[in-house]
């Protein structure tokens, strides 16, 4: 059991949270939700022991093991995968090291009743306890066991990090986590960057193998797969519901409908009672009474609604022209680097008003397909952009593209056109950048602020054939969900890469599948698509199991 005890964190003055306190039991999911700013990752980061808190004590037994993946992944370039995941037993082989450090000195000594003797045959005999208590376990076939199930090759081991996506970075840190065994694993934004199989592999193991795990997610499918509890930071203060997170938005809704009913009737008591201290204040009769109803007042404790996260994404694609009947054909399309074979001989033609989903594994070639698409690579083969189609993309890495010394507005003032330059700062304040914030340099902003920025640059123009290359990263859910109604509404053609199941869901008609080389073609919808594949998924981790 690990406890939280009056937490609270100040930053300049201003209290992002105060007076926290909560228990963390065995076997407890809890999603940690709240509005973007309301301090999430700080409070993650307090557990994990990485920041120290204003005020307030995190508690936990003296052997237990708290692993934390943090939003940013730390993995070191100058390491292989066998070597990083190896550091899973980090504290394990220093605890050898030291054996043999300290078995050698008493070796080399001849002063055996010096106090100095007796201290370092102490020091031998309480390591030496810890150290022959652990189980006789071969490391190195523990590491390479648990890489090959999380799908990575012989071949890979010896490669260095540096060469492995995101996805597969996030895996190498997973498998760190599954060796530790930990009591509480600490997940900060888990599913960003890695592919569907992967969200599949993460719920099935933190389901059926972790102890205690706290996660923060904007994929509503992920943590309502795993989570048993909410905790919701609001206002510097929790919620702390028994419940997934589908479950908890309803007890929210309550909760808030129960809050403004008690403060209708307490501002109602307090505009009484003020009326009825000035009508009476001045009357001996009425004294007693008025001091009371002014006691009753200075006492009272106040009640507060909820904020509610008001600001939205309204997101609106302009009209787009008319495009020719296929603004994409691809005809027998390959594509390698060096030895390396992406796909061979892939043929797609993607038709006008088409809203069509990319999916498979990190590495496969989504991304590969649409530089091709884009022209931005060279390839084998033909790919055929169709008459009057006007592309609008945005890239995976698209937020970090924008230049960090120009301020918001100056951002999109130095793409904008025509009349609508007369409109920008309408446009920002419907992104939620309002007031002062469309000075703020690019640099200071979230990734979720420089996704939304990125995304008002993609709608100054008109476009016919929009590709968005995973547009949710950093995004919340309420910005995704208003996202997704302006894509279901745009009139034009959609190419769609994204690991978000969620957000794909009723999205596109067909399904494009990168996988083993090939690009196959699927006439299903993406619901059809990913029930069909999580259950393969599933059965072959039966088999493996």
């Amino acid at each position: 059991m690990i406890s939280v005890d009056g937490l609270a964190v100040e930053f300049s003055g201003s209290t992002l949270f105060s007076n926290i306190s909560f228990v963390i039991n065995e076997n407890d999911k809890i999603a940690l939700m709240g509005k973007n700013g309301a301090g999430k990752s700080t409070m993650m980061k307090i557990i994990a022991g990485v920041k120290k808190p204003t005020k307030g004590y995190v508690r936990a037994p003296k052997d237990a093991v708290i692993a934390y993946l943090p939003q940013h992944l730390l993995t070191d370039d100058n390491c292989t995968v066998f070597e990083e995941t190896a550091k899973a037993f980090g504290h394990v082989f220093e605890m050898r090291d030291e054996m043999d450090r300290l078995n050698h000195e008493m070796s080399s000594r001849t002063d055996y009743d010096s106090d100095e003797y007796m201290k370092l045959i102490e020091q031998v005999s309480e390591l030496g306890e810890k150290y022959y208590a652990l189980e006789d376990v071969n490391y190195d076939a523990e590491v390479e066991k648990t890489l090959l199930g999380l799908g990575f090759k012989r071949e890979d081991f010896t490669r260095p990090t540096s060469e492995f996506s995101g996805g597969w970075r996030m895996r190498i840190e997973l498998a760190k986590i599954l060796l530790k065994e930990p009591d509480l694993i600490l997940l900060d934004e888990p599913t960003n960057h890695i592919d569907i199989e992967s969200v599949i592999w993460l719920e099935n193991f933190l389901v059926n193998k972790a102890k205690a795990v706290m996660v923060i997610s904007h994929d509503r499918a992920f943590i309502d797969n795993i989570t048993n509890r909410t905790i919701e930071v609001t206002m510097g203060k929790i919620y702390d519901y028994k419940a997934n997170y589908s479950h908890y938005l309803q007890l929210r809704e309550e909760r808030r409908v129960h809050q403004l009913k008690a403060y209708k009737e307490q501002q109602k008591t307090i505009a009484d009672s003020k009326l009825f201290i000035e009508r009476f204040k001045g009357t001996y009769s009425k004294t007693n009474q008025v001091n009371s109803v002014e006691r009753m007042l200075e006492k009272m404790e106040l009640i507060e609604v909820d904020e509610v996260d008001n600001s939205a994404l309204k997101l609106r694609f302009p009209p787009s022209i008319r495009s020719g009947d296929y603004p994409v054909t691809v005809e027998s399309l390959s594509k390698n680097y060096g030895d390396h074979v992406v796909f061979r001989d892939a043929s797609m033609a993607i038709k006008r008003g088409e809203k069509v989903s990319f999916v498979g594994r990190n590495g496969e070639g989504k991304s590969t397909m649409i530089k091709a698409i884009m022209g931005e690579i060279e390839y084998e083969g033909k790919c055929t952009i169709g008459h009057n189609v006007k592309i609008g993309y945005f890239a995976q890495n698209e937020a970090a593209l924008l230049d960090p010394e120009l301020t918001v507005f100056q951002t999109v003032d130095e793409v904008a056109e025509g009349d609508v330059r007369t409109q920008l700062k309408t446009i920002l304040g419907c992104f939620m950048f309002s007031g002062d914030d469309i000075d703020k340099k690019v640099s200071v902003l979230s990734g979720g602020e420089r996704t939304r920025l990125a995304m008002v640059k993609l709608l100054l123009e008109p476009v016919n054939l929009l590709i968005l290359d995973e547009p949710t990263n950093h995004l919340d859910l309420k910005s995704k969900d208003i996202l997704k109604e302006a894509l279901l509404n745009f009139d034009g053609t959609l190419i769609l890469v994204s690991h978000d199941r969620d957000f794909l869901q009723g999205l596109s008609q067909k399904v494009f599948e990168f996988k083993d080389k090939r690009v196959l073609e699927h006439f299903e919808t993406i619901d059809e698509f990913l029930a069909r594949n999580r259950m393969e998924s599933l059965k072959e981790v039966e088999k493996k199991g």
